[in-house]
């Protein structure tokens, strides 16, 4: 029997095709924070904001009983960019939480990472 599924076929937007979602303790103060490091909004409804890299989409929801973010990070989102040394001075100059500071990896990328106002980091980098 062949599936009718079609695995990791492009049928919309690439930037469409995965989206984070966040649930969020507060829409408005977690979209400052990624808004003052580029992310534009597309949607905003109060409680549901729609933020956008380029052609990627951040969804940010407020869920009623979201729990306080945990104190180490879930797991991070990687934000490529022309001169991730720009950004690190941004993100010191803005007193963001360092969890990685900026080096060149032996995965061929210069990136950092910093704390996210939800539990999830938020790491910036650009290849070597």
């Amino acid at each position: 029997m062949q599936s009718e599924i079609i695995f990791m076929k492009s049928y919309v937007n690439p930037g469409e095709q995965l989206v984070v979602a966040l649930y969020v303790r507060n829409v408005k103060e977690s979209s400052e924070f990624y808004q003052s490091y580029g992310f534009e909004v597309v949607r905003d409804e109060g409680t549901f904001m729609e933020l956008k890299w380029e052609d990627a989409r951040l969804f940010l929801s407020a869920v009623e009983g979201t729990p306080p973010p945990p104190a180490k990070p879930i797991g991070n989102m990687r934000v490529m960019v022309p001169d991730v040394d720009a950004y690190w001075t941004l993100a010191n100059k803005m007193g963001a939480k360092i969890l990685s500071p900026i080096e060149d990896r032996y995965y061929g990328l210069r990136d950092f990472i910093i704390a996210g106002p939800d539990g999830l980091a938020l790491r910036f980098a650009t290849w070597l």
